[in-house]
């Protein structure tokens, strides 16, 4: 196996193999027996939809799924109530239609096929976006049965996406800082640009998940002495607008936590932009990305190349506007970094294909809710392969610990975050159940 991802991840492929209507025979123990699903609190501070899927043989698949803060506009569809309630974004639209119509046309297929019954609910939405069932139903349903199939079959749900070849643990990074609204723009913009150490020089994924915990320890005690502001749990530390005047100031703080945890040369940044939450396009600029005031394309390509260049940014997402795919490119070429599209991709084949055409970006953000179904998710991650893309899981839509056998079975060598948390856990986990077998690529996990 190839020690970089210049090559496809074998187990990547095997499982499109199987996935497409390989040899797998239909056993009796993994037909479905129920699909239900209820609205449940998610840790984006509005509900989600939770699928469960039980099987025959009393196996049982659950996923989660709810929406993000940095929403593309070329993303599936979601099912939501409106109204007053939860703000309008009450999913038991999205519970019904899983309970009066998905779950009547699942009942009895296999769970360990997951194309057909990824087949089965492209056909009965019947939209190109998943607008009748919500993508939020199909995506967690299909999330569910992936589960419920791996159990059934008495294998790891990494196992049953990547086949017995499932065995590169991503380098994984921790959130070093949230962005804001700090510099009077991004009316869409969240929590972004937000800030992720990644620790990638390192031996193993429990080396680098140590090195994730000592970073942000160094950096938490350095914010406090700078800001006098005290950062609670380990997840979401964010700053308040007008503590900085430019971001710059945070690359200084990240650059001296690293020095502070002994870990020079070993980690590096990673940013979530989101820049399309900040482009106005009746002014053609980006407003209060990064600073105040205005910023062109061009300002921005060469803010870039001074990033990558002063600093040790490895990954940059989404660094332009969601339908700048030619300027994109021009990232990709200046920076010489892992270039993401989420926002650009949403995990879709179709814009995936306008990127790889002229250049756009390295590497595609996975997000199964993107897209609404397993196997449409995975039919990107192997046209990404096959064309020198690489892929970074991300849990943020709700697949919460899962992203961990996403990133193994896929073989991706990187993947958002996960280097503290339950998602560490798991794939603490993963990494001790495959023992030698266990691969970690550290620095060749990341494109270019």
């Amino acid at each position: 196996m190839s020690e970089g991802l210049d090559n496809p991840p074998v187990a990547a492929i095997i499982y499109v193999a199987e996935v497409r209507g390989g040899p797998l025979q239909m056993q009796p123990g993994s037909l479905i027996r129920s699909v239900t699903a209820r609205q449940v609190f998610s840790d984006r501070g509005h509900p989600g939809v939770e699928a469960a899927v039980v099987t025959q043989d009393g196996s049982m698949g659950m996923a989660v799924v709810t929406a993000g803060t940095s929403v593309g506009k070329h993303e599936v569809q979601f099912a939501y109530d409106g109204g007053e309630r939860w703000d309008g974004m009450g999913v038991m639209k999205a519970v019904e239609n899983i309970h009066h119509a998905i779950a009547p046309a699942l009942t009895g297929k296999d769970a360990a096929r997951q194309r057909e019954i990824d087949d089965i609910m492209i056909a009965l939405d019947g939209t190109p976006n998943k607008a009748k069932l919500g993508g939020n139903a199909t995506a967690s349903v299909s999330a569910a049965a992936l589960k419920a199939g791996a159990a059934s079959l008495g294998i790891p749900l990494y196992q049953h996406i990547g086949g017995v070849n499932a065995c590169i643990l991503p380098t994984p990074g921790v959130l070093a800082i949230l962005g804001s609204n700090r510099y009077g723009g991004g009316e869409r913009a969240g929590v972004k640009p937000s800030y992720t150490f990644m620790c990638h020089g390192f031996d193993t994924y429990s080396e680098a998940s140590y090195a994730c915990w000592a970073v942000r320890r160094a950096f938490d005690r350095l914010f406090l002495k700078r800001f006098d502001i005290k950062i609670a749990g380990i997840e979401r530390p964010w700053l308040p607008p007008g503590m900085v005047q430019h971001d710059r100031e945070l690359w200084d703080l990240m650059v001296e936590a690293i020095a502070l945890s002994g870990n020079e040369g070993r980690i590096g940044f990673q940013v979530d932009i989101a820049a399309g939450c900040y482009y106005e396009a009746e002014k053609d600029a980006y407003v209060g990305l990064f600073s105040r005031g205005e910023k062109s394309r061009d300002d921005l390509i060469a803010l870039y190349k001074e990033m990558t260049t002063s600093y040790p940014f490895v990954v940059l997402e989404d660094p332009l506007d969601e339908d700048d795919y030619l300027g994109h490119a021009m990232v990709t070429r200046e920076t010489g970094v892992q270039v993401v599209g989420d926002d650009l991709f949403t995990t879709d084949i179709e814009r995936l294909k306008k990127g790889v055409e002229v250049g756009a970006c390295n590497t595609v953000l996975l997000k199964v809710n993107q897209i609404g179904t397993i196997s449409e998710a995975f039919d990107v991650v192997e046209f990404a392969y096959r064309h020198g893309y690489g892929v970074m899981p991300c849990s943020s839509r709700g697949e919460g610990a899962d992203i961990a056998d996403y990133a193994v079975g896929l073989g991706t060598g990187n993947v958002r975050e996960s280097g503290v948390g339950p998602t560490a856990n798991r794939l603490l986990e993963i990494e001790a159940e495959l023992g030698g077998r266990a691969k970690f690529l550290g620095r060749a996990g990341f494109k270019p």
